[in-house]
């Protein structure tokens, strides 16, 4: 079955190729999508006939988002947390045991719930590809099942045993890094695409984060690094150096770590919503850009320092505060998570790119930021499936 997207009034297909500007802008559209796949781009008035047509009265049509950077495994609310912490009290990366706790406690169905609960949540506002990560177990048996019920719902699935030490190991974080590197990742690797770790003080140093994302690597796994989000330290460069796919937060960066991102194919993912919920500083996205690193969006969907799934709003807060134009905070939040996941059958419209994409019940993209906070879905496909 084909399907004709007619009368769209500005069509985002992130191909310069087939538009103007970086976003492949086009006006007066028309998409035509067969099976699960996008077969054919360009002007309304020269489109092929298709077995269904739909009229998206002249609003705009972009790539799903990307959420290339998500935490959707857990169990219980930190409600309480975020409150004292709006009222005075520092984030530090000790709150992820609180999670830890109530994650070991839950079933699997529980997860699942919760899972599945925040999937379709995100779809609603347009994500149609996302990422999802261990790291709210920290046992061998918890890091696996929440790998395993990850898996059933997205290909992207990254083991993230090295979140924080597990409790049992306060006392013995060498022992709790054997650990991460063997038996738990034996069990893990099976069932993930992509290895993290989180290198920060309070979490792990830069040579148990080598060793982490060495042995994953060993095992056929990618690395990606939460890197450099609390203060200085040495995540961006060891991703670069071990060819991560991306150095995700970039908080506190010095000129050789903007330099290194510059250089590599490693993507800097930016999360703003953590920024936001903590009342840190902002990394400074126009830094990176001006100096010709390939940037991404994220949520950072966690329930202790970025609750949010909506990419949109990621968007918005990017303009505002990280020195992002529109144009620019689209391409990171579509193909530059493509990117980040080492994907090129999304976050475009082109010929033969997965048909995932979002109507905007707006003439334009720009409306992202410039309605913050306003509901702009108007319809969803996914695979060529029309979800919304």
């Amino acid at each position: 079955m084909s399907l004709l997207i007619t009368d769209i009034g500005s069509l985002v297909t992130n191909d310069p190729a087939l538009g103007s500007g970086p976003l492949g802008l086009l006006t007066d559209a028309a998409v035509v999508v067969e099976g699960s796949t996008v077969s054919w781009v360009g002007p309304a008035a020269a489109a092929p006939a298709a077995d269904t047509v739909f009229d998206a009265a002249g609003r705009a049509l972009l790539p799903g988002f990307v959420d290339s950077h998500a935490h959707l495994v857990f169990a219980g609310d930190r409600t309480a947390e975020f409150n004292a912490r709006m009222s005075g009290q520092a984030y530090t990366a000790g709150g992820i045991r609180t999670t830890v706790a109530a994650t070991r406690a839950a079933s699997d169905a529980q997860l699942e719930a919760g899972l599945t609960r925040f999937i379709r949540e995100a779809l609603r506002q347009g994500t149609t590809t996302i990422e999802c990560k261990s790291g709210y177990g920290l046992t061998v048996e918890d890091e696996a099942r929440a790998l395993r019920i990850a898996a059933a719902h997205t290909p992207e699935t990254t083991y993230l045993g090295a979140h924080v030490v597990a409790p049992e190991y306060a006392e013995d974080p060498a022992g709790y890094v054997d650990l991460v590197t063997g038996e738990m990742l034996d069990v893990c690797a099976p069932h993930a695409r992509w290895v993290d770790v989180f290198c920060e003080k309070g979490a792990f140093d830069g040579d148990q984060a080598r060793a982490i994302l060495t042995a994953g690597a060993a095992r056929g796994l990618t690395p990606r690094v939460h890197a450099n989000q609390l203060s200085y330290g040495p995540g961006v460069q060891l991703a670069v150096e071990l060819g991560a796919a991306s150095a995700d937060h970039c908080t506190h960066l010095t000129d050789e770590d903007v330099s290194a991102l510059a250089s590599s194919s490693t993507v800097a993912t930016l999360l703003p919503g953590a920024e936001f919920s903590t009342r840190a500083p902002y990394p400074d996205a126009r830094r990176l850009l001006d100096a010709g690193a390939t940037v991404a969006l994220s949520t950072d969907c966690n329930p202790g320092s970025s609750f949010t799934s909506s990419m949109a709003f990621c968007i918005a807060v990017a303009v505002r505060e990280m020195g992002m134009t529109p144009d620019e905070a689209l391409l990171a939040a579509t193909l530059g998570g493509a990117q980040a996941l080492r994907r090129t059958d999304v976050g475009r419209i082109t010929p033969g790119a997965r048909a995932d994409l979002l109507l905007l019940d707006a003439p334009s993209h720009v409306h992202l930021a410039y309605r913050p906070g306003v509901p702009l879905t108007a319809a969803v496909w996914r695979a060529g499936v029309q979800e919304l």
